[in-house]
C-alpha cells in the first residue's frame, strides 16, 4: 500500500461538533467569526498562490480539537439558500495537524502535513469481497430510504478510501464515530469500519422495524377487533329487537370485563374470570350457560379475595373480653389468650406465613347443650377483631354443602364455606361450623369426609370448591365446631382438630351468668327496668338448683324468662305493684313448685332406694352429666324362669355389664355373705328407668353390683351416695370417662358421697374446687369396698356384715 506526505500550512476552520471527510461538499455559514475568518485569510493567502483557496477543516467536540483534519479548498462564496453568506467547501484529503504557526489574517493557522494512501491494483480479493458488502449494505440502506439516484453513484465509486469515506453522509452515524473514520489513515481499515457501523445500523434498523411491526399488528387487530365487535352488538341488537327482548348482553358482558380488570384479584383467580368474559361474550342471549357464568362471575367478584382484617393483639383486652362475656369455661379462654399471644409473637419475628401457610387454628368445642359454645364463638370473634360467621351442619347430608356443585348442575351454588367467606367479607374471619356431631351421610356422600380438607391446618390454604374451581387459601381463617356428643365425630375428622371439653357449669357459675347476663337480657324482652325487678341471689340459686336441671343455662334462662313475663302479667292487671324484690319464698307462687327436689330432701319413704334393690349411678349424656337409678328384681321361682332379663333400652355393652356383675355375684356370693341361691333358681331382673332414653357404656357396672347386692342382703343402698366404674369378673373397678361431668351430676342432684374408680382420681383436677368442697369423694379398686360404703346396716341386724377386701 503507497502513502505520500507533504508539509502544509494552513489557516484552521473549527467544526463544531461536525465531521467532513474527504470527498465531501458542505456549505458553511460566514456569518461565524471563525468560519469568516479562516475563509478570508485563505483567500489572503491565494492571492500570493496560484490555485483556490485552502482552509483545514476540523472537528472541535466539546472545545478539543481532533488529531486530524481535512484539507479543504473553497469552491465558492455567495449567498445561502435562506440569503445568509455562505461558502461552498470541498474536502480533498486527509491532514495531520501539527504546531500553530502565523500567517495573514484574524484566523489561527497551523502546520500540517498530507496523508494520501492508496491500494495498489489490482485489488485483493479479501478487499474487493469488503468493497462488494459495503455497496450491497448501502444500497440496501438507500432503497429503503429511497434514495435510487444515491444507489447508482455509489455503485460508480471504485477507489476503495473514497468508498470508505462516502460513509460520511450517513445521517446515523455519530459525531464520535466520523471523528473514527477520519482518524483511521488506511483505506482499507477505514472500509471495515464503515462496513461494521452500516452492518449495526442495518440489525437495529431491523430490529426496530419488526417491533414496529409488532405493534402495528396489535393495534390493527384491536381495531379490527373493535369493528368486529360493533358489527357484532349491532347484530345482537337487531335480533334482540326482533325478539322483544330490551336487555343488552353486550354492554353487560363488556361490564363483566371491566369488573374483573378492576377488581383486585390473584393473578390465577383474573385468569380464569377473564376465560369465562370470554365465554360469555362467544355466547348467545338464549344459550343456558350464559345465566351460570354470570352467576359464576358474580361470585367470584363478591369474594374479598384481598380483603383481610387486622388481628387485636392486645392479649390482656381479650382476656378481659372472654372474661366478661363468659363466666367460667377457663380451659378454652385460655386456649384462645395462648393462640392470640402465639400470633403476636409469630408476627413480631417475621414469621406470619410460613409455606404458604398461616396460623389459623381449629378447635373442636364439646359439650352439653346451653353451656354457650356457640356464643364463645362471637366472643372469640370479638376478642381478635375478627368478623364472626355461623355455619349450621346440623341435618346436612349432602357433600356438595361443603364443597359445592359442580357448575353444570341447575341451580347449582358455591359450599357453604365459600359462602361463609363471602358473607363475612374477609379471608380471615372466625367460622363457627355448629353442631359438626349431627352430620349424616347417604347416597350423596359424607360431608364430614369433605370437612377434611377445610379443618387440615396443612391442606387448606389449597381449598379448591367445586362451584369456584380456584384455589382459596383457608390458612388463616380460626375454625372452632362445635358438638355435643364426642363419639359421633368421625375419628379422622377429630383428628384434625384441638379438643376442648366444655363440662357444664356448677351452681355458683350458673347464679353468676344468670346475674349479670340472663336476667339483664331478659328484663329488657320483658320490658322492664332493672329498678322494676330485683331478683335475690338465693331466688336464682333456688331457679338453678330445684326449678333446672342441666349441665347448660338455656332451661335457665326461660324460667327466669318466665318469671319476670308473669311479674309483667301481674302488674299491668293490677295484681303487683312494682318495684319488686322476689326472693326464694316468692318462688312457688310465681311459677309454681319445683321440678327437681333433691333425693336427700325428699321424704325417706318416697325416695327411690327406699327399698332394697335401687342404686345410684351417673353417667354422661348428650345433654352433659346425669343422675342414673338402677332398679334390681327377683322374680318369683313359681313364675318367672331363671335367668337375667334387662329392659331400659340398653346398648350391649351394657348389657355386658350387668352379665358381668351377675357372674361376680354368683362366683362370690358366699365371700360376701350373700344368699346367691336365689340367683340360680329365680330370674333376675334390672332395669334403667326412662326406658325410652338409649343408654350404654361400662360405667354402670359397680352400680349393677350394688344393687343386685342390696337386692338380696336386704340393705338398702345410702341415699346420699352415687357411684360410677366398670366391674370386672374378679370385682377389680376399672377406670371410665367423664369423670369431671358426673361429679356436676351428682352436686346438682344433692348428693354427697360419690365413689369413683382409683384409677380416676388424677382427674378430680378438673372439678372446680366449689364442687369437690360439697362432695365426698372415694376412690376405689374393688367393689368390696363400694358394698361397704353404699349399703345402709341392716335396720333388725340380721344382715350379714360385708366384708372389705384387704
Amino acid at each position: 500500500m503507497a502513502s505520500t506526505s507533504a508539509s502544509l500550512t494552513l489557516p484552521v476552520l473549527p467544526l463544531d461538533d461536525e465531521v467532513v471527510l474527504p470527498g465531501m461538499v458542505v456549505p458553511l455559514d460566514l456569518n461565524d467569526t471563525e468560519v469568516r475568518a479562516a475563509v478570508e485569510a485563505a483567500q489572503a493567502a491565494a492571492r500570493s498562490e496560484p490555485g483556490k483557496p485552502r482552509v483545514l477543516l476540523v472537528p472541535r467536540i466539546d472545545g478539543t480539537y481532533a488529531s486530524t483534519g481535512v484539507l479543504g479548498t473553497v469552491e465558492q462564496v455567495g449567498r445561502l439558500a435562506d440569503g445568509d453568506p455562505g461558502a461552498l467547501i470541498r474536502g480533498r484529503g486527509r491532514v495531520q495537524i501539527g504546531a500553530g504557526t502565523t500567517g495573514p489574517g484574524a484566523a489561527l493557522w497551523v502546520e500540517g502535513t498530507r496523508i494520501d494512501q492508496s491500494v495498489p491494483e489490482p485489488l485483493p480479493g479479501h478487499v474487493t469481497d469488503l468493497v462488494k458488502e459495503y455497496k450491497a449494505l448501502a444500497t440496501a440502506w438507500l432503497r429503503k430510504r429511497g434514495a435510487w439516484q444515491v444507489v447508482d453513484r455509489v455503485q460508480a465509486i471504485d477507489d476503495v478510501s473514497a468508498l470508505a469515506d462516502n460513509s460520511g453522509y450517513s445521517p446515523f452515524l455519530t459525531t464520535e464515530q466520523k471523528v473514527e473514520l477520519l482518524e483511521t489513515a488506511d483505506p482499507v481499515a477505514r472500509l471495515k469500519l464503515a462496513t461494521r457501523q452500516l452492518r449495526d445500523h442495518l440489525a437495529e434498523q431491523d430490529v426496530a422495524e419488526t417491533i414496529a411491526k409488532d405493534v402495528q399488528e396489535g393495534v390493527d387487530k384491536q381495531q379490527r377487533e373493535f369493528l368486529l365487535r360493533r358489527q357484532l352488538d349491532a347484530v345482537r341488537k337487531e335480533l334482540r329487537e326482533l325478539n322483544g327482548d330490551s336487555k343488552d348482553s353486550a354492554e353487560e358482558s363488556d361490564d363483566y370485563r371491566s369488573r374483573v380488570e378492576a377488581a383486585d384479584l390473584p393473578e390465577k383467580v383474573r385468569e380464569a374470570a377473564l376465560k369465562e368474559v370470554d365465554k360469555l361474550e362467544r355466547s348467545s342471549d338464549q344459550s343456558p350457560e350464559g345465566s351460570w357464568i354470570r352467576t359464576w362471575l358474580d361470585t367470584v367478584l363478591e369474594l374479598p379475595w384481598n380483603e383481610r382484617t387486622e388481628d387485636s393483639y392486645d392479649i390482656q383486652g381479650a382476656k378481659a373480653i372472654l372474661d366478661a362475656e363468659h363466666a367460667g369455661l377457663e380451659d378454652v379462654k385460655e386456649r384462645i389468650t395462648e393462640y392470640l399471644a402465639v400470633r403476636k409473637r409469630r408476627g413480631e419475628r417475621g414469621l406470619g406465613v410460613v409455606g404458604g401457610r398461616r396460623g389459623g387454628a381449629v378447635l373442636a368445642l364439646v359439650g352439653p347443650p346451653g353451656v354457650g359454645k356457640t356464643s364463645l364463638g362471637e366472643s372469640v370473634a370479638h376478642a381478635m377483631g375478627r368478623s364472626f360467621v355461623r355455619v349450621a351442619l346440623g341435618g346436612v347430608r349432602d357433600e356438595a354443602e361443603i364443597r359445592g356443585h359442580r357448575r353444570t348442575y341447575v341451580g347449582a351454588l358455591p359450599g357453604r364455606i365459600v359462602r361463609a367467606i363471602k358473607e363475612a367479607g374477609s379471608m380471615n374471619p372466625v367460622v363457627l361450623l355448629d353442631e359438626i356431631d349431627k352430620v349424616g351421610s347417604d347416597f350423596r356422600g359424607d360431608p364430614a369426609a369433605a370437612l377434611l380438607e377445610v379443618l387440615d391446618p396443612a391442606q387448606n390454604h389449597t381449598f379448591r370448591d367445586h362451584y369456584l374451581e380456584v384455589e382459596l387459601d383457608l390458612s388463616d381463617v380460626v375454625f372452632l365446631a362445635t358438638a355435643n356428643v364426642l363419639e359421633a365425630i368421625p375419628e379422622a375428622l377429630l383428628d384434625r382438630m384441638e379438643l376442648v371439653r366444655l363440662d357444664g357449669y356448677t351452681e355458683d357459675e350458673k347464679v353468676v351468668i344468670a346475674r349479670d347476663h340472663l336476667l339483664p337480657r331478659q328484663l329488657e324482652r320483658a320490658g322492664l327496668d332493672k329498678e322494676e325487678v330485683v331478683l335475690e341471689e338465693s331466688a336464682l340459686r333456688k331457679l338453678a338448683g330445684e326449678y333446672t336441671r342441666e349441665a347448660g343455662v338455656r332451661t335457665l334462662e326461660r324460667t327466669v324468662a318466665r318469671l319476670l313475663r308473669k311479674v309483667a302479667a301481674q302488674h299491668e292487671l293490677g295484681e303487683r305493684e312494682l318495684p319488686l324484690t322476689v326472693t326464694d319464698a316468692d318462688l312457688r307462687a310465681l311459677i309454681g313448685r319445683p321440678h327437681h327436689v333433691p333425693e336427700s330432701a325428699q321424704d325417706p319413704a318416697e325416695r327411690r332406694t327406699a327399698v332394697p334393690g335401687v342404686a345410684t349411678g351417673l353417667a354422661v349424656t348428650g345433654a352433659g352429666g346425669d343422675v342414673l337409678y338402677v332398679e334390681a328384681s327377683l322374680a318369683d321361682p313359681e313364675t318367672g324362669a331363671a335367668g337375667l332379663t334387662l329392659t331400659g333400652q340398653l346398648g350391649d355393652v351394657m348389657k355386658e355389664s350387668a352379665q358381668i356383675a351377675l357372674s361376680f355375684l354368683r362366683s362370690h356370693g358366699a365371700e360376701l355373705e350373700l344368699p346367691v341361691g336365689d340367683l340360680k333358681d329365680r330370674g333376675v331382673h334390672i332395669h334403667f328407668p326412662a326406658g325410652a332414653v338409649p343408654k350404654d357404656g361400662p360405667s354402670a357396672g359397680v352400680t349393677m353390683t350394688t344393687a343386685l347386692a342390696s337386692l338380696l342382703s336386704g340393705r338398702l343402698v345410702r341415699t346420699d351416695v352415687a357411684m360410677t366404674g366398670e366391674v370386672s369378673l374378679t370385682g377389680r373397678v376399672l377406670p371410665i370417662g367423664g369423670v369431671k361431668q358426673k361429679l356436676l351430676a351428682a352436686h346438682r342432684a344433692g348428693v354427697t358421697t360419690v365413689v369413683i374408680p382409683k384409677r380416676n382420681e388424677p382427674d378430680l383436677d378438673d372439678v372446680p374446687a366449689e364442687v369437690l368442697d360439697t362432695l365426698d369423694v372415694h376412690a376405689v379398686t374393688d367393689v368390696r369396698q363400694v358394698l361397704e360404703l353404699a349399703l345402709a346396716p341392716a335396720a333388725n341386724g340380721a344382715a350379714p356384715e360385708v366384708p372389705v377386701a384387704a
